[in-house]
């Protein structure tokens, strides 16, 4: 029986009119669990896809032994069982579907009561996973609810799902497979601190069930068990060690410049929102619920023009109904207090009156967000708060999305369409499509999810620089307590729809 698992060979990957890979090769031996690391656009989760059977080769070879290994010794007589059905696939983005099945879900989704019926429970979407396997079945539903920390969300509807619970979830239904092979894409993005602390032991229970696991991650967030690191530059695995011989360190960039600061005044003075606000949010006794299910508690929050607030608590806390309220999304918000840029809810003023004073970007836009239109088309829908640009665009706003772009370190990628370039380089057009307009407050939700080291250290300081340049007011969620600019002075603290200390 063959050692390897797996083995790509002289493997050439073309893409539109260049090549992400040429003369690839990468095989992993059985007993081994690999970290895929590198910057944005190396190559990891390319080579993820080519590994779940994604791309198709323009050359070289891909050979699957466990799928060979497997067939003969089980003498499996389905013919339709493939290398597919032996992996487990865990991507940067969900694609869940409507009860129906006629349609994808949509943004606003999860806040209208009537429409996020038409989707899954926890339970059911679990359910309907079966593995093609007839050897003994270690992850059981019950098993896997338990060890992803999911049983007290069996009823809960796929679309209300915070963003961490539906990484869960992903990573629950593809352990449901019982694969051979488990592929991690950036698994941690969007995990609060506790489960990311527990994350260790779960690959370690993966593992320890007979599952070889390969996956995409920081340099500062490689588990224990994790046996091997490949480093990628520019589509080239360009070193592959033992992980007790790799140091982390050597990938923490430090001393870079950081962004123009001439060159952001010059984008702010393009268009000053110069209206003073004495309350940008005011709630008072804010409560949000779904059926019996309580989701915000008495909610107090008072939020001046020039704040910058951290907005921070564990998956499922309430913060994203939090934001909702303010960005215009739920319309739960008419039945309550609240005030937006001096104005009651429920007085007259419209949705797009809201939106157009906000700057906002979450995981949950860039999931349903469209992918067909180019980069700077996207980024200039920002003027108009629309999903995508669906009028003829306009010279001055395309160069100004491109100074954007170059602000963010993306202006190469202006051309081509969103759906073609990293995950981590879609996130930074989102990010250009809600600056664009120069907005009186930014929301900004795990804005450097995906990014790496450089990318996050990068934005940080972008968001330091402009806030020390004008009085815009913020907004900023995140997991990770580094990367919390040095602006933000005020935090709120959410736990079970509470705000605690």
């Amino acid at each position: 029986m063959n050692t390897s698992l797996f083995s790509i060979k002289d493997a050439d990957l073309k893409f539109s009119s260049h090549y992400l890979f040429k003369g690839l090769c990468f095989e992993v031996n059985k007993g081994e669990n690999w970290a895929l690391i590198g910057e944005s656009g190396s190559g990891k989760s390319a080579l993820l896809q080519i590994i779940a059977g994604k791309f198709h080769l323009s050359a070289g070879t891909i050979r699957y032994y466990f799928h060979e290994d497997f067939l003969q010794k089980h003498h499996a007589d389905d013919v339709h069982l493939t290398f597919h059905h032996l992996i487990g696939w865990v991507e940067s983005r969900h694609h869940f579907r409507t009860l129906s099945n006629t349609s994808d879900f949509y943004y606003q989704q999860r806040y209208n009561s009537s429409d996020s019926e038409d989707a899954l429970t926890v339970e059911e979407y679990l359910q309907l996973i079966k593995p093609f396997s007839d050897t003994p079945i270690y992850w059981t539903l019950e098993e896997t609810l338990q060890k992803l920390h999911l049983d007290g969300l069996r009823t809960k509807q796929l679309i209300k799902l915070s963003n961490g619970e539906t990484k869960r979830l992903m990573i629950a239904a593809a352990l449901l497979k019982n694969p051979v092979l488990l592929l991690l894409d950036n698994p941690l993005a969007g995990l609060d601190v506790q489960t990311r602390a527990a994350f260790n032991a779960i690959i370690s229970d993966i593992i320890s069930s007979g599952i070889t696991v390969i996956m995409a991650t920081s340099p500062l967030e490689i588990p224990d068990t994790i046996t091997n690191v490949a480093v990628l530059q520019n589509g080239t695995i360009v070193k592959q060690l033992p992980v007790k011989q790799f140091d982390p360190e050597e990938f923490i960039k430090t001393g870079k410049k950081g962004p123009d600061k001439n060159e952001l005044i010059a984008l702010f003075n393009t268009k000053i929102n110069c209206t003073p606000y004495k309350w940008v949010v005011k709630m008072d006794k804010v409560n949000i619920t779904y059926g019996d299910k309580t989701i915000l508690k008495n909610i107090d929050w008072q939020i001046k023009q020039g704040d910058r607030w951290a907005l921070l608590g564990p998956n499922g806390a309430g913060k994203s109904t939090l934001l909702s309220l303010i960005n215009g999304d739920n319309p739960q918000a008419y039945a309550n207090n609240i005030i937006l840029f001096d104005r009651k809810r429920g007085t007259g003023e419209s949705i797009w009156d809201i939106k157009s004073k906000i700057g906002f970007i979450s995981p949950e836009l860039y999931q349903y967000f469209p992918t067909d239109n180019s980069c700077l088309q996207v980024i200039e829908s920002g003027f108009y708060d629309t999903m995508g640009l669906f009028r003829p665009s306009n010279p001055k706003k395309m160069e100004l999305a491109l100074r954007w772009m170059k602000a963010l370190e993306i202006d190469h990628y202006a051309r081509q369409l969103l759906k073609n370039i990293p995950a981590s380089a879609q996130r930074l057009c989102l990010l250009a499509r809600a600056l664009i307009k120069n907005p009186a407050l930014l929301i900004f939700d795990e804005p450097c999810q995906g990014m790496d080291l450089h990318q996050q250290q990068h934005f940080k300081m972008l968001v330091d620089t402009i806030c020390s340049l004008n009085n815009v007011t913020l907004i900023y969620v995140t997991h990770y307590q580094h990367e919390i600019p040095e602006s933000v002075n005020k935090v709120l603290k959410l736990d079970n729809g509470n705000v605690v200390d």
